[in-house]
């Protein structure tokens, strides 16, 4: 009996260290981790009016215990802005310039775009860069932004109106 209590007791001691590193919070400094890591995508208004241009903007909040480090410049953010199943707006499509720019994301304090981009309401594509954009459909129709920030999704889309 000594030797079976004897043997629960190493296997229980020896279990927290098995699965200790997998629960092992980042030291601060460390990359980002998607589990770490929430995006969101954000826009000025929730309805636009005809004429009006929605400001798109993004924001990251750290939900780890410790601060860590990523791209947030230009180069590492694409917005996408989707009606049902077609994308009408890529901002990579005729991206100029783009930059990186690594900050430390403190735990627990959102971090959002300083400058909102914003959308003239023109369908993008990679070859649309130098000529004249199509308008796209308004009156009230539905569309989404969604936004990813080095490779961290947002997780939901962002539901904004154009008339």
């Amino acid at each position: 009996t000594a030797a079976a209590t004897d043997g629960a007791t190493a296997t229980d001691a020896a279990e927290p260290p098995a699965s200790e590193p997998a629960a092992e919070p980042a030291a601060d400094g460390d990359p980002c981790r998607a589990d770490q890591i929430t995006v969101e995508a954000v826009t000025d208004a929730a309805v636009y009016a005809a004429g009006e241009q929605p400001k798109l903007s993004v924001t990251i909040t750290n939900t780890g215990s410790n601060s860590c480090v990523m791209n947030v410049g230009t180069a590492a953010q694409v917005f996408t802005v989707t009606s049902g199943a077609d994308t009408y707006w890529t901002s990579t499509d005729c991206q100029v310039d783009p930059v990186d720019a690594e900050v430390s994301i403190e735990p627990g304090t959102p971090v959002s775009s300083s400058e909102p981009i914003t959308w003239d309401r023109t369908r993008s594509s990679a070859d649309t860069c130098g000529g004249e954009r199509t308008s796209v459909p308004a009156g009230g129709a539905s569309y989404h932004l969604n936004v990813s920030m080095s490779g961290f999704e947002s997780s939901t889309s962002k539901q904004f109106l154009l008339y």
